[in-house]
């Protein structure tokens, strides 16, 4: 087992014949993804792979994110034996297909997360906290109406949302504050569902609550993507799989931050590559 926070070029601290799970975001924030993975599948091996050194994305443009998006998913593919690749990033999501990758089932959030949003409103008005790319993309609408035409989608771009998560300024003021700014035309346009369409936002997920109210229903990629990918799972084991991270940039805050999303979950790894 490689130790935590060390730098590898070659070889990577587990087997390339290990058979895993592959996921990837364009942070650490994927790893409220991955922690819903673990814990609906515990005895499958998870490599996550966070593309730090180019933090974030959801501010580039469409081609820029399709390229950083196929060099991790062949990084990944490459890496060891997938038998799945997670897209936890939606950014990410908006700019790839759900096809075979080098043989490897794709998934992406945008889809789990549209009909895990419709089967809890109660009056099919959702709303939708993203970055810029994801917006734009129109990824989520698409799909909304592709699956319920009388369904109403209305987003809000938060790009300051990231950063502050990234600094796990999770209750400060000035988080509230600027949460408050985002919900605020999302709940005055009447939705009862609000889709957190970034992996960093629930980690601001007790914030988005205060600031969203009771009556909202908050959905997040991780509980969803998790069932999405079943059938490649797995039968239980009773063992322990598993569990790799990879990051592009390293610092020390970064792997206490991966501890803390990770918790109660052991790490067995944390390269940068």
């Amino acid at each position: 087992m490689s130790s935590l926070g060390s730098r590898s070029s070659s070889p990577l601290p587990f087997s390339p014949d290990l058979h895993a799970i592959g996921v990837f975001d364009s942070g650490l924030g994927g790893l409220t993804v991955l922690k819903s993975l673990i814990e609906a599948y515990p005895h499958e091996n998870f490599v996550y792979l966070g593309d730090t050194a180019r933090l974030p994305y959801g501010g580039k443009s469409p081609e820029t994110i399709r390229e950083y998006a196929v060099q991790i998913m062949d990084d990944l593919a490459g890496a060891a034996k997938l038998k799945a690749l997670v897209v936890a990033c939606n950014s990410a999501s908006s700019q790839v297909s759900e096809s075979d990758w080098k043989g490897v089932p794709v998934f992406t959030v945008i889809e789990p997360g549209v009909r895990l949003a419709l089967a809890r409103t109660k009056n099919r008005h959702i709303g939708l906290m993203a970055t810029r790319a994801t917006v734009h993309s129109d990824a989520y609408g698409k799909k909304l109406r592709s699956l319920a035409p009388d369904a109403r989608l209305v987003a809000n771009a938060c790009p300051l949302l990231v950063p502050l998560a990234e600094e796990g300024w999770v209750e400060d003021p000035i988080t509230n504050l600027v949460v408050y700014r985002y919900v605020q035309p999302l709940l005055r346009e009447g939705i009862d569902t609000l889709i957190l369409g970034c992996t960093h936002y629930p980690i601001l997920e007790a914030s988005i609550r205060r600031a969203a109210g009771a009556g909202i229903e908050l959905v997040h990629s991780g509980p969803a993507i998790a069932e999405a990918i079943r059938p490649c799972t797995g039968k239980a084991t009773g063992t322990q799989g598993q569990v790799h991270l990879l990051t592009t940039d390293f610092n020390p805050v970064m792997q206490a931050q991966a501890e803390r999303l990770l918790q109660p979950h052991k790490i067995d790894s944390l390269t940068w590559v």
